[in-house]
């Protein structure tokens, strides 16, 4: 049975949520044998200044990881997931500073971009998921 957008977003999700280059590691073989591409990188800094370099480091880790290739359609699908992802924790996070971990998957049609946000300034921090969904 092909995973479909359900258990595509779990897979980015939980890859955003890996505390390790070794999980993410099992995960990405885990989900290989299922036939759903994954892709993860980290990312930090201040809110605003921060949210074209997620989505541009989304699409540098799709194409990284032959999640997607040198389309058009394919790269605006990574770089609208990722703006929705990242605009579900916008009020959260305006003016504070972000870090955290970007997941991708994609089997098939559907593509999932999970993201895993600490928001806060010193130890007074927030968390929160944003993800996002587009079919290719």
């Amino acid at each position: 049975m092909t995973p479909g957008s359900k258990e595509i977003a779990k897979a980015a999700i939980r890859l955003a949520l890996t505390s390790s280059r070794e999980d993410e590691n099992t995960l990405k073989e885990r989900y290989g044998t299922k036939g759903i591409r994954v892709a993860a990188v980290d990312f930090g800094g201040e809110y605003l200044a921060s949210v074209m370099r997620i989505v541009e480091c989304s699409v540098v880790a799709a194409k990284r990881e032959k999640i997607i290739g040198e389309t058009h359609h394919e790269e605006g699908a990574v770089a609208g997931a990722a703006r929705e992802a990242i605009s579900q924790i916008t009020s959260k996070a305006i003016g504070l500073n972000v870090g955290g971990k970007i997941g991708i998957a994609r089997c098939d049609e559907h593509l999932a971009v999970g993201i895993f946000f600490g928001i806060g300034l010193l130890h007074l921090n927030e968390v929160a998921i944003g993800l996002g969904h587009r079919v290719i």
